[in-house]
């Protein structure tokens, strides 16, 4: 099965607790504090493999964690960092953020790697509270949590030439010819389901990688057959080979049909009408090719928008006209860049940011609970150790800090009353 769109979600590792603890030496009575630093969380990495060709393994696994990192120890040892989680992924993806949109990464070259989520560093152990004011604290981190994030894979197929046409124009068979894939063919439309790759090795030493993009119809670019679904895999490409169909075996005109496959093209995204395209009139053996080609090429000279548009005749069955398509097709990849993401243009426009300042906190009164939420409270929440009163002193500090004592009393909060941060709830106390 052929997999080229998936969304999972990613949970890199929180760091380790620092802790509390203190020298416990023979003939030092008075041992300072010695309490480790956490160890850092593993990041989540996506790695290109070259042995990768879809996104079949994420169909069964949606959901990745890191791990987490160990916590500090006693004598000022840190604990052990964790090993970071690599993601195999085939080339070609483009990593997106779902809740952006953002492209987060695009991943093309073999053994590229892409951090999408950082891990959290380890917590602070008590050694680094103390002061001359407090030698001997019972202060102590928490790990800072791991990113956490849900994205979208998506697989654009790496090829340098891209097969497209109408089903049953001899796409498949023209692949199987020149190269070593071995696609399905049959007498009827849609045989091909998923885009097809192979590998043109000329005689002169030069070679470059074709595509099969299949289900290319009437409609494709509104959603109709397959193309919706394969249009995609046609952006990378640098040149397409445009296959119609001389053999007057179908009612369809090939002109026209010429003409609906580059509309879809264009009503898909106009960017891929600038790819440089060469016809390609196939089944050249049959008896009634020859005339249709005539009058085809008639209509292409009487056209303005395709009017010296390069046409290569040829014959896949008799290999006719084959070898001079691939040297021109490698001639002609010689001397085109590389093209860039489709979907992701850079652009010289530049953006103006206006600072705004971020409280860091939101307070909202539910049930008679003043309930404070916020990236920042509940991170600096879930870093702090609730099991000594030191560190529960520390943050009460922390939010009195950011405003938020201010903020309850301005509301109207009063001495009693309840405030809840994440799963934690205590006594507002004036």
């Amino acid at each position: 099965m052929f997999v080229d769109q998936v969304k999972i979600d990613l949970k890199a590792g929180s760091g380790g607790n620092g802790i509390v603890a203190f020298r416990r030496e023979k003939f030092v009575p008075n041992g300072g504090p010695a309490g480790g630093d956490g160890g850092r969380g593993g990041d989540i990495i996506f790695r290109v493999d070259p042995g990768l060709r879809t996104l079949m393994d994420f169909r069964y696994k949606r959901k990745f964690k890191a791990e987490p990192g160990r916590n500090g120890m006693s004598k000022q040892m840190t604990g052990k960092s964790a090993q970071d989680l690599v993601i195999a992924v085939p080339g070609g993806t483009i990593v997106k953020d779902v809740d952006t949109d953002q492209v987060i990464g695009d991943l093309t070259e073999n053994g590229q790697e892409l951090v999408v989520a950082r891990g959290g560093r380890g917590g602070r152990g008590n050694m680094h509270f103390a002061s001359p004011r407090n030698p001997a604290p019972e202060i102590a981190e928490n790990g800072e949590p791991g990113q956490e994030l849900t994205v979208t894979l998506e697989l654009k197929v790496l090829a340098d030439v891209g097969l497209i046409g109408f089903p049953s124009v001899g796409k498949s068979t023209l692949l199987s010819v020149v190269t070593s894939a071995k696609p399905k063919i049959a007498e009827y439309h849609f045989t091909t389901l998923v885009p097809n790759l192979g590998m043109v090795q000329l005689d002169d030493g030069r070679d470059f990688v074709i595509a099969d993009i299949p289900g290319l119809i009437e409609g494709a670019s509104q959603g109709i057959g397959l193309g919706f679904e394969f249009l995609r895999h046609v952006e990378r490409t640098k040149v397409l080979l445009h296959l119609v169909d001389m053999s007057g075996l179908t009612e369809e005109d090939p002109f026209d049909n010429f003409k609906k496959i580059n509309n879809e093209l264009r009503r898909y995204n106009p960017v891929l009408m600038e790819r440089r395209q060469i016809i390609v009139p196939t089944k050249m053996d049959l008896p009634n090719a020859e005339d249709n080609l005539s009058q085809f090429m008639n209509l292409i000279k009487n056209d303005e928008e395709y009017f010296g548009t390069e046409v290569f005749p040829i014959s896949s069955i008799t290999h006719s006209g084959l070898q001079d398509l691939m040297l021109h097709t490698a001639d002609i990849l010689d001397q085109t860049p590389d093209t860039p993401l489709v979907d992701a243009p850079e652009s010289d426009e530049t953006a103006e940011y206006n600072f705004n300042e971020d409280k860091g906190f939101e307070i909202e009164n539910i049930d008679d609970v003043w309930v404070i939420t916020g990236d920042r409270i509940e991170k600096l929440f879930k870093m702090t150790d609730t099991t000594h009163d030191e560190s529960m002193l520390r943050f009460a500090r922390q939010m009195r800090g950011m405003g938020i004592d201010d903020e309850l009393r301005k509301l109207g909060a009063r001495n009693g009353d309840n405030v809840q941060i994440l799963d934690f709830v205590f006594e507002f106390v004036e």
